[in-house]
């Protein structure tokens, strides 16, 4: 099974890698540069149409790519687990950008401190510092 996985990803990409088809692309791509600080790393534009086809963004080490959504994959939402070493500072920063609470910031008993906040897409955003040094 370990071939099947041992592949070349380009630097901030994991095996597993989100992508959001969102229908205002530009307006999520300025609240996760805002709140998120995520740095745009690349963008396709549609020649046909003018739409973001592809845009790839990272927060963090991690890469992500959003696209206007269209026809069959209009409507679709997903949830992100973001660690962050300040979740309290980062769940603030989200809100004070336009994400809406979600539940609110507490320790929680499985070890994490979190809270979750909805973006403007609709997508939840699970905010989150271990605070165990060890798994779930």
């Amino acid at each position: 099974m370990k071939k099947t996985f041992d592949t070349y990803k380009p630097d901030g990409f994991h095996t597993l890698n989100a992508y959001l088809f969102v229908m205002d692309p530009q307006a999520l791509i300025n609240f996760y540069e805002k709140a998120f600080h995520a740095e745009e790393l690349s963008r396709t534009i549609n020649p046909q149409n003018g739409d973001i086809a592809n845009v790839i963004l990272k927060i963090g080490d991690s890469c992500f790519m959003l696209s206007q959504a269209r026809g069959q994959f209009e409507g679709m939402r997903t949830s992100f687990y973001l660690f962050v070493d300040d979740v309290d500072a980062m769940f603030q920063n989200a809100l004070a950008h336009g994400a809406q609470t979600v539940f609110e910031l507490a320790d929680m008993e499985y070890g994490d401190r979190q809270g979750g906040v909805e973006d403007p897409g609709g997508n939840y955003w699970w905010i989150s510092k271990r605070l165990v040094e060890k798994g779930y």
